[in-house]
């Protein structure tokens, strides 16, 4: 979308976010609520930016505190805030070695597999239609360069637990 200036010109996007939009691009941040009470952070981010990540708000740690037990308060807050500014949501992240609660912790094998895949269904059905992709599955590779799969309590519940975690998600929102 141009914009038309005093002589009546078009003139380029006066933000990167419409600057990027030009060009059939999102331009993101990350973003917490606790920033949300800083004026200053929150003027640029809503001036500059068509397109926000949750931080942590939408982790299994965050989500999930407890087995079974879902709250979607913070990431809800980051939705609505985007949404209400016409901006798009990506969701970061379903699942991921790091931050994971407590009780996921202690679980191995099958159990730790059907809370993963549980947690999966469960977050994307609560954001479906509201993100417009999602970081399904984040740094299961080990770091270097040697290509391994990381070895984290994930990995050891069976080689396919990504291809089943991007099953999840993709059944209940096609768009994952």
């Amino acid at each position: 979308m141009a914009l038309v200036g005093p002589s009546g010109a078009a003139q380029a996007g006066t933000t990167l976010g419409t600057a990027a939009a030009e060009k059939g691009r999102y331009f993101g941040a990350a973003v917490g609520t606790y920033k949300f009470n800083d004026n200053t952070y929150m003027t640029v981010l809503n001036r500059e930016f068509n397109s926000l990540v949750a931080e942590n708000e939408m982790k299994w740690d965050a989500t999930e505190p407890q087995r079974g037990v879902f709250n979607y308060s913070a990431g809800d807050r980051i939705v609505n805030h985007a949404r209400s500014r016409g901006m798009k949501v990506r969701g970061h992240t379903l699942l991921w070695h790091a931050q994971q609660p407590g009780w996921a912790q202690g679980l191995s094998g099958g159990d730790l597999r059907n809370a993963a895949i549980n947690h999966v269904t469960q977050v994307a059905s609560h954001f479906r239609g509201q993100i417009y992709s999602w970081d399904v599955v984040n740094e299961a590779f080990a770091d270097g360069g040697s290509g391994a799969r990381r070895d984290s309590n994930l990995q050891r519940t069976g080689n396919d637990w990504i291809e089943a975690a991007f099953r999840a998600a993709r059944a209940v929102d096609p768009g994952a």
